[in-house]
């Protein structure tokens, strides 16, 4: 049996994910205008996304399953209907909001 011995260029080129950069500017934009603030960063997400679109950690759980993440996307399952989506999210405070089914 042959080894294949792989060298650094490869190994970071297997691992390379073409959405990152891209994952990584949204990030920075969504997180960019977030408030410190709980209520106000809630408030300002529901102005932009719907009362009842925005959701903590601890009522995102309430409402999808959490399948999978990468950031700034969570893959989610509605737990009422079993529809797949996504939402986004802000780090701190941390918010979900924007659902969008599949």
């Amino acid at each position: 049996m042959k080894t294949t011995v792989l060298t650094r260029a490869d190994v970071e080129r297997l691992n390379t994910d073409p959405t990152e950069a891209a994952r990584r500017d949204m990030v920075q934009e969504l997180n960019e205008p977030a408030l410190s603030d709980a209520d106000q960063e809630r408030a300002r997400l529901e102005a932009i996304h719907g009362k009842g679109n925005v959701w903590s950690t601890d009522e995102i759980g309430d409402r999808f399953e959490v399948v999978s993440f990468m950031a700034p996307f969570v893959s989610v399952r509605d737990k009422k209907t079993g529809e797949k989506g996504y939402v986004q999210f802000v780090h701190y405070p941390r918010f979900y909001f924007g659902y969008e089914k599949k």
